[in-house]
C-alpha cells in the first residue's frame, strides 16, 4: 500500500518524542496519581507508568483524573502489552485490540492525548519464552506489532485530520500524539526484522511524520544480560547499525545491573524499571513489615540513587558510537 498524504491541512514532519542527550532512567508508577507518584515528584524522577494503572474494568473505559501528582511528572506512557498479554492467556479473548487488550485503539489514542504523557508507546506484542514459546509464536507477534503500529498511525491520522478542521495545526499536533513504536523479538534476527517491518509502516506514512526519534525495545525486562545468543547486550550489539539513523532507543523494564554498560551505547536514550517496588515487597515479607507507601518510596529512593550512579558517565568510560550500516 502507498501513503498518499494530504498534508496541506496537517502538521507534517511530527516527532515522536523529544529525546535528550545521555541516557535516562524512568522509575516505573504503578498508579495514575497518588502518594508514589508525588514522591516522585517531590524528587523529579522521570517516570513510565502503565496504560493498566488509568483502565476502569468494571466501565470498561479509561479513568482519567483532571489533575493528579502525576500530572506534573516527565512521564512517558507504556501500552501495558505483557499485562494484557498475561491476562488474555488467563481469561482468554479480550475485547479490545487484536483480542488480546481490554481497551480499543480509539480508547487508547484518547488516553495517549489525554494523560499528559510525554510519549507513548505503540500496542504491541510482546516475546518472552513464557507467552511466546516457539519461533512461529514469535513471528506471529513480530508481524501483529508492526501490524498494530498501522492501526495506530491510521487512528491518529484522522483524528488529526478531524481536528485540523476547526484548529490550527500546533493545537492539532499537540492534542494527538505520535507514538513511540516498538521492535520485538527474541534473538537478533527477530529485532532486526522488527525494525524492518516497523520502517516499512512508518515510511508510508511520512512526511505527515519525521523519522523516528525513539524506539521502544520490547521484551528486554526478564532477559539475561550476558548470554551470547540471548542476552541484552548481545541484542544491542546485534542491531546497532539496524537503528535508523537519528532514532535512539528506550529499554522497557532493563535490570538496573546493565546500566553500567548500558551507557556506553550512545543510540541508548532512556529505560525504566520497577524494579523498587518488586524489591520492596519482598524486603517487607521478609523482616515482617508493612509494605507501605513510605517503605516503596524508600524502596524507590534507593533503587533511583543505584540505576542513577550506575547510568553517570565516570572518567575512564569508553563509549560506543552509533553504527550505521
Amino acid at each position: 500500500m502507498t501513503f498518499e498524504t494530504h498534508t496541506s491541512d496537517l502538521p507534517v514532519c511530527q516527532s515522536n518524542a523529544n529525546v535528550d542527550d545521555g541516557l535516562l532512567i524512568r522509575v516505573g508508577i504503578p498508579h495514575r496519581g497518588g502518594k508514589l507518584a508525588f514522591h516522585a515528584f517531590n524528587e523529579d524522577y522521570s517516570a513510565m507508568v502503565s496504560a493498566a494503572a488509568f483502565w476502569n474494568a468494571k466501565t470498561g473505559r479509561f479513568s482519567i483524573p483532571d489533575a493528579t501528582d502525576l500530572s506534573e511528572i516527565n512521564f512517558a506512557l507504556d501500552s501495558a502489552g505483557f499485562t494484557a498479554m498475561m491476562q488474555f492467556q488467563a481469561k482468554g479473548r479480550q475485547a479490545g485490540i487484536a483480542g488480546v487488550y481490554p481497551w480499543t485503539m480509539e480508547q487508547f489514542v484518547e488516553l495517549a492525548s489525554l494523560s499528559g504523557a510525554s510519549w507513548v508507546a505503540q500496542p504491541d506484542m510482546c516475546c518472552e519464552p513464557a507467552i511466546a514459546p516457539n519461533q512461529e509464536a514469535i513471528d506471529y507477534r513480530i508481524n501483529a506489532t508492526a501490524t498494530l503500529l498501522e492501526d495506530m498511525l491510521r487512528v491518529v491520522y484522522a483524528w488529526q485530520s478531524e481536528l485540523a478542521k476547526t484548529l490550527n495545526l500546533r493545537s492539532v499536533q499537540n492534542m494527538v500524539r505520535i507514538p513511540v513504536p516498538v521492535a520485538q523479538g527474541w534473538t537478533v534476527d527477530d529485532y532486526r526484522r522488527s525494525i524492518d517491518l516497523m520502517m516499512q509502516v512508518w515510511e508510508r506514512w511520512m512526511p505527515w511524520i519525521a523519522p523516528p526519534a525513539l524506539i521502544g525495545l520490547g521484551s528486554v525486562c526478564r532477559r539475561h544480560l550476558t548470554d551470547p545468543k540471548h542476552g541484552l547486550f548481545a541484542i544491542l550489539e546485534g542491531i546497532e547499525g539496524h537503528v535508523p539513523p537519528g532514532s535512539r532507543l528506550h529499554l522497557f523494564g532493563v535490570k538496573g545491573q546493565a546500566l553500567e554498560r548500558v551507557k556506553m551505547y550512545d543510540w541508548v536514550a532512556s529505560a525504566d524499571s520497577m524494579a523498587f517496588d518488586f524489591a520492596a515487597r519482598i524486603e517487607a515479607r521478609k523482616s515482617g513489615q508493612s509494605n507501605t507507601i513510605a517503605h516503596r518510596a524508600n524502596q524507590m529512593d534507593r533503587w533511583m540513587r543505584s540505576a542513577t550512579q550506575r547510568a553517570t558517565p565516570a572518567g575512564g568510560d569508553q563509549y560506543r558510537l552509533a553504527f550505521h550500516a
